[in-house]
């Protein structure tokens, strides 16, 4: 039998937390919660469903759920967001593989996202694969943002959604475009990229039509729409900041010569 340790990270989740340890009962054969110092209920709610609660300040997603999986007591990891809960056909599914040899060091789900009242089914969102159950040392997060798990080879496939409770208004969705926007600009900075003008010009129109049109993005009706609008949304202001942080080091390179 394969034991697995599942492993959240938080930061005031009170709300969204009940939920997704409930769906992981009889699947996670121990919880790790590592919270990022919340000031509501969330440690006790952990607490209150046997979970183990670390405390750690807040770094970046990837070295959060690295430090999780390190505080793990088995071999194999299921990373999981407190906004996210299994699907029953995917407890299903981790429940048969628990009794099976594994296949390979490295497994992906598809995430399925509740938008605005309805599942997402196109748009680029859906099925939105994620590798989140990995053997301890097989794998790891990286990545200051839109983190994910590194490893060379090709992962196995769990049946069976992860369901995201994403953003729950328009407005919430729009704070988090111009905050991870701003993000990926200081990363795309730190790695030295420069050319950003012709990004802003024709990297914004595609990423609305390749969402819209060749994702299917208008089968979501005004949803996909909303989405399609805020990805483009998202392309121009990461380049636009961009180009401000440049601006800004050439100034600043002025200034002191």
């Amino acid at each position: 039998m394969n034991r697995i340790s599942a492993c959240i990270i938080t930061l005031n989740e009170e709300q969204n937390l009940p939920r997704a340890l409930a769906s992981l009962a009889g699947v996670a054969d121990e919880i790790v919660v590592v919270d990022a110092g919340s000031t509501d209920r969330t440690a006790e709610v952990a607490n209150e469903h046997g979970a183990a609660v670390f405390s750690r300040n807040w770094s970046n997603y990837a070295e959060q759920k690295n430090f999780a999986a390190e505080r793990a007591a088995n071999d194999w990891i299921f990373s999981m967001d407190a906004d996210e809960e299994l699907s029953s056909l995917l407890h299903t599914s981790l429940l048969d593989w628990k009794k099976r040899k594994p296949e390979s060091p490295v497994y992906e789900v598809s995430r399925k996202t509740w938008y605005l009242g309805a599942w997402i089914k196109h748009s680029g969102w859906y099925p939105d694969f994620q590798r989140r159950l990995y053997r301890r040392g097989a794998a790891q997060f990286s990545g200051i943002i839109h983190e994910s798990l590194r490893f060379d080879g090709k992962p196995g496939r769990l049946s069976g959604d992860l369901l995201h409770y994403t953003v729950h208004s328009f407005e919430e969705h729009q704070a988090n475009v111009d905050r991870y926007s701003t993000l990926a600009a200081q990363q795309m900075f730190a790695q030295g990229k420069r050319s950003w003008r012709g990004a802003v010009w024709f990297a914004t129109p595609w990423s609305w039509f390749q969402n819209f049109v060749l994702r299917g993005g208008f089968l979501d009706g005004y949803r996909g729409a909303l989405i399609s609008q805020m990805a483009a949304r998202s392309v121009r202001l990461k380049y636009t900041k961009l180009g401000k942080l440049i601006a800004s080091k050439r100034r600043m390179g002025v200034a002191n010569s």
